[in-house]
Order: structure tokens, then C-alpha cells, then sequence
């Protein structure tokens, strides 16, 4: 296939993916309190995403992090073990000077966090950094601890009086803020997801909430809403005259990654279709919001959850595909099957792998089928959006005996190789009439001269700014579980299918093609 590459703008011009970090705007001093922070999501993601706002915005000077866990440490050990972190992550050496400076504001907390005398401690602390950093009383509590701790740690928090609940009505203008950031899952069905917010409501408003999930910090992500939004040709045709149907892959090269345990009570239905896949699904589908703002952007996508047809009965059974991967072959090496991987049950009927056709009934995409698949251990990381149109209504070309040409898609990358492609139907140079499809691409590591923000660093930035957009509201956590929950419910009370029923290496289960072929449609070929 034949590519067309679009021409990269003048590299002097303004570069959108800095101006992405709003830079324009400063948010106000502040401390943010990591609970769990000697886990592996503050190394890997946390703490390199605080210390390239530091360094890069910049953040306020006295802009402070007080990390929480039970390992006996101090603040000198603290810096040590943030510092190799985020060594680890730069591509380039690291300048003392920087460092310095960003550590100054790091301090360490030993606590359980089942003590509540713990967090009169904290407040002790926080008091503190407000006298010596100018904090100004704002505080950012960061639940980086497994979920089973959340309501534990809002309760103390409560009880400590550090929630700072904003009085109804009262403008939280030059006031100190308080906010609650909530790594997913938001529960593990509707009745827990229910659960959980409704602990977390008894001690904070939802306006003080932010629920994180990382896929919406993307710098692909975020383009959906310009691409749809600030272009005039699209939005005409985002609809069932013109749109045949919509995939959306969310594929992984790799395992479990040494996390059996959590797999074992996850699974790929409530760790990638209910939160990520449900994210980008909205997305592609909402209608456009009256302006760029946390309500209406939020309003919109919940409309889109609610109008999704439930399934029930055959439903679950003919439009769900569920696999778990066997041993096989992935870059060249033989890897083992998911119930040869550490942590994990022998004889384990957890999915590693959905595929599932979906209904939005309403105006718009009435009779245009979604089809999102996720799996693990499939040939090659990536995740796209793929709008395929319909086809021409008379084949005009057929009669000069040229292949009939493919139907145009576009093609929304969200990772790897950032961009988005246009495939459409070109003449093949020559005298004989040939028709060819081509592809038109814009690739983001081309057409701008610099890296967009880590996701992390662009959400942990949005929040002390206090914009909510990137962030989940209460309803859309608990309307994706209303979908997702009647098929847990379905798969806990039916066998399961012969597990392993793909193989590594593969696109997964034959079921999973038969699921899209009946349509006389089938899966992208990656």
C-alpha cells in the first residue's frame, strides 16, 4: 500500500504540544500527599511527571510532596530512592541544580495507614510546609495505594479534618482548595463502584474528586476533540449516512508483567474495556459539547454511556468474546501461557482477551455497529481507532476491469507512531486504468519539533489548576459499569470456554473473528 506523507509545518512555528501544558496559566503553590509512595506507580510515573513540571513549567517554588507509606524511612532516604527514580526515566543526565531545588520540597512520612493518629501527624505536617514553603493550605491527596486502603484513607482523612469540604454555594475563589485524586479501578462491579463513591461523597464534594484514568492525559487522546471540533469536514459526515462501522484495538505484546495477582481479580473486561476502551469509545462517539469545559465535555460523554444498548441474555453470549492466552511465540521467543505465569491459578478462567460488539442507539449512530477488541499477548503493541465509511454505492470502475477499491477509513493512532490516517482511492500512474488505495498520513513525532507531555505530568498539571475535563465524574464511572457488570454477571455463572483458547503471538480466539465476520465485516490486520 502506498503511502502519502502530509507536509510538516515550519518548525518555528509555536509548538501546540507545549502550549498543551498551559504554560499561560500557573497553578498556585501547593502540597500534594502521595499515599503508597514506595510503590511502583510513583516510580515509574509520579514522581518523573512532578519533576518535569518542576523543572519544565516551572511549578511554584514552594510546590511540596509529602510521601506516605509504612517502610521505615526518613526524608534523606526518601530523596535518595525518588531520586534514582526519576534518573531512570531521563533520557538525558540529570543537572544537580534541578534535582536540588525539587528535592527541597520532597519530605517523608512513616504511617499505617489504618492509624488515624497518623493523620493528625499529616496535619502537623502540612501545617508546617504552609509556614516554611507557602503552601497557602492546599492540599492534593493522592490514593496511589491498592483500592482495598481507599476507604480507609477518606475516612482518617475526614475524621483528621483535612477534607476541607467546601460549604455549598460559597465561591472557592482566593480560598485554599483541597482535592482527592483516585487511581482507577473505581470498584470492581456497579455495587462497589457505588460503594466507593458513596464513602468518598460523605467526606468530599465531587468537585474536589478527580478520578484519574491515564489514557485521557494522551496527547492522542485529547486530539479527538479537536480533530472532530475544530475541523469543518469531519463532523458532516460522523454519522450512520456516511459511517459503515467503528473498531477500536487496544492490543499488547506483552503478559501479566509479573502482576498475577492483580490480573487474577481483574481481567481484561474491567482493567482495559470498562475504563480505557470506554473512554476512547466516548470520545469518538459524543456529540459536541456547547463549549470546552468539566460539565459539558463530561455531559456529553455519559449521554453516549446511556444510550448504549444493554446486554442481556443472547446478547452477552452472541456480541462478547472472551479468551486467555496459551503458550507461543512473540518477537522471535517462546513465551508461556497466562496460567504459567507467576501468581496465577493453575487452572485460572480470568480473560486476558474481549472482543465485543456494541450498540449506540440514537440519532446519530443508530445502526452502526462498534467492534473493540483488547487482549494480551497479541503480535504487536497498539491501540487505534479505526472509522470505516461506507462503500461507493455504484462501482464505477469495475467495468474497466480494475479491482474494486477498499471502502476509505480513517485511522486514529493512538500509540505507537502518534498520527492519523486517511486511506482513500487513487489512480495508479500509467495508461491503464488501475485504481490503487493510498494512504495519507500525519505522524506527530514529524510535523512537530517536540515531544507532547507525559500523560501523567499533563492530568497531575490539570488538577492543581483545578480543570477537571481529563478527570472521570461519579455517573460515567458508574454508567460504565451499569454496561459491563451484567456480562461479569453472566460469565460467574456459565462455564467458562476451553482456556487457553488462543495462542500467544496470535489475534486471539477464532471466536472473536467469527463475532465480526457474521457481519460480513472483519478485523483490521495490524
Amino acid at each position: 500500500m502506498q503511502t502519502v506523507t502530509a507536509t510538516p509545518p515550519n518548525p518555528v512555528l509555536p509548538n501546540p504540544l507545549r502550549e498543551g501544558l498551559r504554560l499561560e496559566q500557573t497553578p498556585p503553590p501547593c502540597a500534594m500527599v502521595i499515599f503508597g509512595v514506595t510503590g511502583d506507580l510513583t516510580r515509574r510515573k509520579l514522581m518523573p511527571s512532578l519533576y518535569e513540571l518542576a523543572v519544565g513549567t516551572p511549578l511554584p517554588a514552594g510546590f511540596s510532596v509529602v510521601g506516605v507509606s509504612h517502610r521505615g524511612w526518613d526524608d534523606a532516604t526518601f530523596r535518595k530512592e525518588m531520586r534514582a527514580a526519576v534518573a531512570a526515566s531521563q533520557k538525558e543526565e540529570m543537572e544537580d541544580a534541578s534535582w536540588d531545588s525539587f528535592a527541597q520540597g520532597l519530605c517523608y512520612l512513616q504511617a499505617d495507614f489504618n492509624d488515624a493518629g497518623a493523620y493528625g501527624r499529616l496535619a502537623e505536617l502540612l501545617e508546617r510546609l504552609d509556614e516554611e514553603r507557602g503552601t497557602a493550605g492546599n492540599r492534593i491527596f493522592y490514593l496511589a495505594t491498592s483500592p482495598s486502603y481507599y476507604p480507609t484513607i477518606v475516612q482518617n482523612l475526614g475524621a483528621a479534618g483535612l477534607a476541607h469540604r467546601p460549604p455549598p454555594g460559597e465561591p472557592a475563589d482566593h480560598q485554599p482548595w483541597t482535592r482527592i485524586v483516585v487511581e482507577k479501578p473505581f470498584g470492581t462491579d456497579l455495587p462497589s463502584a457505588r460503594a466507593l463513591n458513596g464513602e468518598i461523597a460523605n467526606v468530599f464534594s465531587e468537585s474536589q474528586v478527580y478520578r484519574i484514568d491515564h489514557y485521557l492525559g494522551k496527547e492522542t487522546v485529547q486530539n479527538l476533540l479537536v480533530f472532530r471540533f475544530a475541523n469543518g469536514i469531519f463532523e458532516p459526515i460522523w454519522n450512520r449516512q456516511y459511517i459503515d462501522h467503528v473498531q477500536v484495538t487496544v492490543a499488547e505484546s506483552i503478559g501479566i508483567e509479573g502482576r498475577g495477582k492483580f490480573y487474577e481479580e481483574a481481567g481484561a473486561l474491567r482493567d482495559m474495556v470498562q475504563s480505557h476502551m470506554f473512554q476512547l469509545l466516548t470520545l469518538i462517539a459524543m456529540e459536541p459539547p456547547s463549549t470546552i469545559n468539566a460539565k459539558t465535555v463530561r455531559d456529553e460523554k455519559v449521554q453516549v454511556l446511556q444510550a448504549i444498548s444493554p446486554f442481556r441474555g443472547a446478547a452477552i453470549s452472541g456480541d462478547v468474546v472472551r479468551g486467555q492466552y496459551g503458550p507461543g511465540w512473540i518477537g522471535g521467543r517462546v513465551v508461556p501461557g497466562y496460567r504459567q505465569e507467576p501468581g496465577v491459578e493453575p487452572d485460572s478462567t480470568v480473560e486476558t482477551y474481549v472482543a465485543m460488539k456494541l450498540r449506540i442507539d440514537n440519532w446519530r449512530w443508530a445502526g452502526v455497529p462498534f467492534y473493540l477488541r483488547t487482549g494480551k499477548r497479541l503480535p504487536q503493541r497498539t491501540t487505534e481507532i479505526a472509522i470505516q465509511f461506507n462503500k461507493v454505492p455504484h462501482l464505477l470502475f469495475s467495468r474497466v476491469g480494475t479491482m474494486p477499491p477498499e471502502p476509505n477509513v480513517l485511522t486514529l493512532r493512538i500509540q505507537p507512531d502518534e498520527g492519523i490516517s486517511l486511506r482513500f482511492a487513487a489512480k495508479v500512474p500509467g495508461a491503464m486504468m488501475q485504481v490503487r488505495s493510498v494512504n495519507m498520513d500525519f505522524f506527530y513525532g514529524t510535523s512537530f519539533a517536540a515531544r507532547g507531555p507525559d500523560d501523567y505530568a499533563r492530568l497531575l498539571l490539570d488538577c492543581m489548576l483545578g480543570d477537571s475535563t481529563l478527570f472521570t465524574r461519579r455517573d460515567e464511572v458508574e454508567e460504565a459499569w451499569a454496561i459491563v457488570t451484567p456480562i461479569l454477571d453472566a460469565w460467574a455463572g456459565a462455564p467458562p470456554p476451553p482456556f487457553p483458547n488462543y495462542e500467544a503471538g496470535t489475534w486471539g480466539p477464532p471466536e472473536a473473528d467469527a463475532l465480526i465476520e457474521r457481519d460480513g465485516r472483519r478485523w483490521r490486520r495490524l
